[in-house]
């Protein structure tokens, strides 16, 4: 009962705030300037959706995307990205079996990490940000 007793606080209080009022505002202005870009109005509102919904639960990047984004910000896309990711240590203690499959899970982050990383790139080169 307590949590729901915390979520009607807090959007109590991003009503107080005039949240809603500045989210709607920041759809419009950055959904006409997408427009004057010639970039679909509909994929930009698609992730602004994305980012008011994760500042709504909370959520924040965890830290392997945070590695991740450090190395592209620093070195751009580069063709050993997994190794340079590589828990080198943990990675000497696994069998070969399981480094097989440590590799394939940290790659499948890698490369959803690379598209949000992307997709994170885009809305700031539109938005201007």
């Amino acid at each position: 009962m307590s949590d729901i007793k915390v979520l009607a606080r807090a959007a109590k209080q991003r009503l107080k705030n005039d949240f809603w009022k500045d989210c709607k505002k920041n759809f419009d202005e950055n959904a006409s300037g997408a427009k004057e870009r010639g970039v679909s109005e509909i994929k930009v509102k698609s992730t602004l959706k994305g980012k008011v919904i994760s500042t709504i639960r909370g959520e924040k990047d965890d830290g392997f995307y945070l590695r991740v984004k450090a190395l592209l910000d620093a070195e751009g896309e580069v063709s050993d990205a997994i190794g340079r990711l590589t828990d080198k240590e943990y990675f000497q203690t696994l069998s070969y079996e399981e480094k097989q499959r440590y590799t394939l899970d940290l790659s499948n982050r890698y490369l959803a990490a690379l598209a949000k990383y992307r997709k994170e790139k885009e809305m700031s080169e539109i938005t201007g940000e």
